[in-house]
């Protein structure tokens, strides 16, 4: 009798039967299903199934946790069910027939974006600090900027227009580039490509609307304007795809023995003639449409309708992901009106999330392991990532998050209410006010203001009427224990193994493990334990053992069984068995033995970022064994040499 038989043949009849699927995976921890008619899967008895530790639906795959053991069930479920396991790529490719295509949509903006997001924050930033060093009139009477009483400063303010005219004039050579990337195309095509759409031969994009003359290639039975499409969202995005789909198309008809020439030729020079006279003019109108649509109902007489609803229902768009739709309308609305309305509300909303983090952080004092989830999240959402609030407290308890939208809408009516602008897409939370117009920044911190004292207030009010003592941190009063009972737990429960002494398997800042950007980790679905936020780039075994799981395709993963009995997951970045190996060299095989510092994994954070994953790698623990394991976080560790897991 194989080891999960029970459980594989409940998990087959509960799932819809074998003709419900259709198709299968695994990666480390999770099973992973795309299904014909996901209704028909009864969540509430597979939750039930004793090797089940939970489920949820993502990107079109029905996710069923499993732990350490996923390969074993995974091998046992295939073979009782008779049907043949498939590769990452192709669950992937399966689950978007189940995903609308709003979501489909949705998810490639996601990971367009999410590669050149860094930069346009780097360069609203930028175009933040020019402004106060060479727009604002601090001197003389207000007749001078910092600019215009020092030299010094006046070549910094011409300087960093070179960093900012890169970002947001050269902003389709990114877009195009990393359309490339995600669909597995020639990406200098790409480059090229975008370079073609901002050339320097052209009439300059933002000049189009004030320029007396537009020039004209003349091909002696047509004109083609030569115009630019700097800081154009649409256009690049259409030019791009025009190119990925020429490419992939002349790959599939050119003989290979040709394709080195043919292929580039064939693909770049028709998606250069198709950007510049049918989709570059109709994505610059439809990015023109978009952003005046949003402008206009930003600015009509019912916008504080519009505020109040997008300030009330951001946080729970970014749990959807469909969020990441905002970028583009932004990157538009900067483009056009050289400044967005929409992206101070977004900071806002990230605030007002931290602000009741904030008061569950005072509610909770006197709960230690809660503080260690609530401080740092509270931190990071004041500073723009909201995941580890939004996934590990606000959600948790509920009512926070509600408290936290409520705060979000009335900031949002405020900062619409007085026209708060942004130059650009900026740091979502308290410094987002560097990148806010000057003349804005009264009636953005009064805005702040309500973002931060709303939530809080909120927050407290309810959660000192919802939270038990428990998740107060307050001690229960005891209960007596009936006479004549005199032995305590203690006495009764055997004394664990003392000496456990678990090391760090990378170098990095730790983490409580609340707050891991992956509600499977940060809800300690499958076991407790820490996170890493690397700043190293090899993980070594933490311990003396024997490798029990190694995902030996995609190089991300390992489970140990250190000889203390404890056993041990490490997990590297968030979702990364998606790329499929790319950016891992993977150094052992499942049934090694190592000893404490030996090379497990070694990784490019910058491939994994690039990608659009989190690098913070989990470490958990996926079976104490006899032990009673404490958790420390925290504190920067050194791989091999730091202690993370010691004896309670």
């Amino acid at each position: 009798m194989s080891k999960y038989q029970k459980d594989v043949q409940a998990l087959l009849e509960y799932i819809g039967g074998k003709e419900n699927i259709r198709a299968v995976s695994h990666c480390m921890t999770r099973m992973r299903f795309v299904l014909v008619d996901p209704a028909k899967a009864d969540t509430g008895r597979i939750e039930a199934i004793p090797a089940v530790k939970g489920t949820f639906t993502q990107a079109g795959q029905f996710q069923v946790i499993i732990g350490n053991d996923v390969a074993i069930f995974y091998n046992e479920f295939t073979a009782y069910a008779g049907i043949e396991g498939v590769s990452k790529d192709a669950v992937k490719a399966a689950a978007k027939s189940n995903q609308s295509i709003i979501q489909r949509v949705v998810g490639t903006l996601g990971e367009i974006f999410a590669p050149i997001i860094p930069a346009l924050i780097c360069g609203g930033l930028i175009l933040g600090f020019r402004n106060i060093i060479g727009e604002i009139n601090f001197f003389a009477d207000g007749t001078q900027s910092l600019a215009d009483v020092s030299q010094f400063w006046s070549g910094v303010y011409s300087f960093l227009w070179l960093i900012g005219e890169a970002v947001f004039h050269m902003l389709p050579v990114g877009i195009v580039w990393s359309i490339t990337k995600k669909m597995g195309t020639t990406q200098i095509l790409g480059i090229i490509l975008g370079l073609t759409l901002v050339s320097p031969q052209l009439l300059n994009g933002f000049s189009v609307a004030t320029a007396e003359q537009i020039p004209v290639w003349d091909f002696g039975f047509a004109q083609v304007e030569m115009i630019g499409y700097q800081g154009q969202v649409i256009a690049a995005m259409l030019a791009g795809f025009v190119l990925v789909y020429l490419e992939k198309f002349f790959k599939k008809i050119c003989p290979e023995v040709v394709s080195m020439i043919v292929v580039p030729f064939c693909s770049l020079v028709p998606a250069v003639i198709v950007a510049h006279t049918i989709v570059g003019p109709i994505g610059w109108k439809i990015g023109d449409v978009i952003a005046s649509v949003v402008y206009m109902g930003l600015t009509s007489n019912v916008r504080w309708l519009f505020a109040a609803a997008f300030g009330l229902l951001y946080a729970p768009i970014v749990m959807t992901g469909l969020h990441h739709m905002t970028n583009a309308i932004d990157s538009q609305l900067v483009n056009l009106y050289e400044g967005t309305i929409l992206w101070p509300m977004i900071a806002l909303s990230n605030i007002a999330q931290g602000s009741a983090v904030l008061a569950m952080s005072v509610l909770q004092k006197k709960n230690e392991r809660a503080q260690q989830v609530n401080i740092p999240a509270c931190i990071s959402c004041y500073l723009g990532v909201t995941e580890p609030a939004l996934f590990g407290v606000n959600m948790k308890y509920g009512f926070p998050l509600v408290c936290g939208m409520a705060g979000s809408a009335v900031a949002a009516m405020i900062s619409i209410g007085t026209g708060v602008e942004a130059y650009s897409i900026g740091v979502g939370g308290l410094p987002g006010i560097l990148s806010i117009k000057p003349q804005f920044w009264l009636s953005f911190l009064v805005a702040m203001a309500a973002a931060i004292v709303i939530p809080f207030v909120l927050t407290f009010v309810v959660g000192g009427r919802k939270l038990a003592a428990k998740d107060k941190g307050l001690d229960a009063p005891e209960t007596p224990a009936p006479e004549g009972e005199t032995a305590s737990l203690q006495e009764a429960t055997p004394e664990a193994p003392a000496g456990l002494d678990v090391k760090s398997p990378l170098d990095g800042r730790v983490i409580p493990l609340g707050e891991i950007p992956d509600q499977v980790f940060s809800q300690g679905i499958l076991g407790d334990g820490v996170g890493i936020e690397p700043t190293g780039t090899t993980v070594v075994a933490p311990g003396d053992g024997v490798l029990t799981a190694v995902m030996e395709d995609s190089k991300h993963a390992c489970g140990l069984k250190l000889d203390s009995g404890v056993e041990v997951l490490i997990h590297v970045g968030m979702d990364t068995v998606a790329m499929n190996g790319d950016g891992f060299q993977l150094y052992v095989k499942e049934g090694d033995r190592v000893r404490l510092g030996d090379r497990l994994i070694s990784f490019d954070p910058e491939k994994i970022r690039a990608a659009g994953h989190p690098v913070t790698t989990a470490f958990v623990v996926s079976d104490p064994g006899e032990h009673t394991v404490k958790l420390l976080s925290g504190m920067d560790a050194k791989a091999g040499e730091t202690t993370v897991m010691c004896e309670e």
